[in-house]
């Protein structure tokens, strides 16, 4: 007589899809624990909630995610940051630009009051942050606009949407010209512990208006923090915005940000997005032209040594006639460093007479620097003038020995070449302080 015991107690170990799916629920319940009452938003969160719970936490299974490995998060229990904003100062000093009309400060994503300067604004501009200004006349402004662009599918764009506890506003109104610039800072602290900032941003320029808006992300060198960051940016018919983003933040963060910007017809939009901090980063920018004759202009600028990864995703979704599209993104690795770039350009049958340009330049400084780029062109239109390209190369010893025979040291020489392939980008900075600072942190890197 044989007797079989059956184990009731084993357990099948979860799959590492299974373990994904957890984690971002796990990051779901905490940021959704601290939705402030006054800032409930319930139907926009609901919405945003349900496309979380489609997704799993990405792995480099997925396409987009191929060359961006997240699974050092994956060990990391991440808190909800809180709005402490006994910092050191001096952490604002080193981003402060003189030449800003207006200064709004966010703090692990709430707004600072001690810390922003915002009382010198002409009539009729607001800079402020959302919480104070859902009871104002311009309440339906902000908040018909806010989680409404394309591109809240992704999911840590739903993720921000579902726990934001608030959010920087900058609004211009019709036929409004702000020739000085407004600076956004989203400062990044955490006590020791592992910490998540959903940073928020929206930015509307109504038609016929101008404004130059610099958003900073700075932190000090704390480790594990993650700030997922989510930007909108509306630019209505014949309206300007530049916009220049910097991210400086510490070398322990996980940076994930989205930036994404509604054009409308004969509008002019221009980012200068500046790479330089993080651990591990991601930028998804994305710009919807919704109107004819728009013109945009990307250019950016990576810097990254030591064991960085720094990835670069940009949409570029033309959709009319007569537009006009610039992509110029330059990458500069040293060390271990690993840049990723993927840029496409979408024209569809609508968008005739179009005119776009895409080019990826990547200067590796070090044997073990490595990166991965992919530019593409999507285009169904059949009377459009579209190139893109990629190029990937080194310091030329030719030019550093020449430099040198000119009685230049090699490491001056190196900075040189550095400058010169970066002042491309930096140039189209117009803000004097900054073009100074971000010139001296890139030309340092030399091998």
């Amino acid at each position: 007589m044989s007797i079989q015991v059956s184990n009731s107690d084993t357990v099948t170990p979860p799959t590492k899809r299974e373990q994904r799916q957890a984690y971002l629920k796990s990051l779901l319940d905490t940021v959704q624990a601290h939705v402030p009452e006054t800032l409930a938003l319930r139907d926009l969160r609901v919405k945003a909630e349900a496309i979380v719970n489609e997704h799993t936490f990405p792995s480099n299974r997925d396409e987009d995610w191929r060359f961006t490995d997240l699974s050092p998060m994956l060990s990391i229990p991440f808190q909800a940051a809180d709005s402490s904003t006994d910092i050191d100062l001096g952490m604002l000093e080193r981003v402060k630009m003189p030449e800003a009309i207006a200064r709004i400060v966010m703090v692990n994503g709430q707004y600072s009051e001690a810390l922003s300067d915002i009382d010198q604004l002409p009539a009729g501009i607001v800079v402020g942050n959302l919480a104070s200004l859902v009871e104002t006349a311009l309440a339906d402004t902000f908040t018909t606009r806010l989680a409404t662009s394309n591109g809240g599918h992704e999911v840590f764009t739903a993720l921000n949407t579902t726990g934001f506890q608030d959010a920087a506003v900058v609004y211009v109104p019709r036929n409004q010209v702000l020739e000085k610039p407004i600076q956004v800072v989203y400062l990044s602290v955490n006590r020791g512990e592992a910490t998540i900032t959903n940073s928020r941003g929206l930015v509307i320029a109504e038609s016929g208006s101008a404004v130059t808006v610099v958003e900073d992300f700075s932190g000090a060198e704390s480790s594990d923090h993650f700030n997922n960051s989510v930007t909108e940016i509306w630019a209505d018919d014949n309206a300007q915005v530049t916009h220049i983003r910097l991210q400086r933040e510490g070398n322990g963060t996980f940076h994930i940000g989205k930036t994404t910007i509604t054009q409308g017809r004969d509008s002019r939009y221009t980012i200068v997005p500046v790479t330089l901090g993080a651990q591990i980063s991601r930028h998804n920018l994305e710009v919807y032209q919704t109107g004819p004759q728009t013109d945009t202009n990307l250019y950016g600028l990576t810097a990254i040594a030591q064991s960085q990864l720094a990835d670069t995703h940009s949409l570029i979704a033309m959709n009319h006639s007569h537009g006009t599209a610039e992509q110029l993104h330059k990458a500069i690795i040293d060390d271990s460093g690993h840049a990723v770039f993927n840029g496409r350009v979408w024209v569809p049958h609508n968008a005739q007479l179009t005119n776009t340009s895409q080019l990826n330049r990547n200067l590796l400084l070090s044997g073990k620097a490595r990166v991965d780029t992919k530019p593409e062109l999507d285009i169904v239109a059949d009377n459009v003038k579209c190139a893109h390209g990629a190029t990937v190369s080194q310091l030329d010893a030719n030019e550093v020995f020449y430099l040198q025979s000119r009685g230049i040291s090699d490491e001056a020489a190196q900075r040189l070449l550095i400058y010169g392939f970066a002042m491309d980008i930096i140039d189209r900075i117009p803000v004097p302080s900054l073009k100074q600072s971000l010139t001296e942190a890139v030309t340092q890197r030399s091998r």
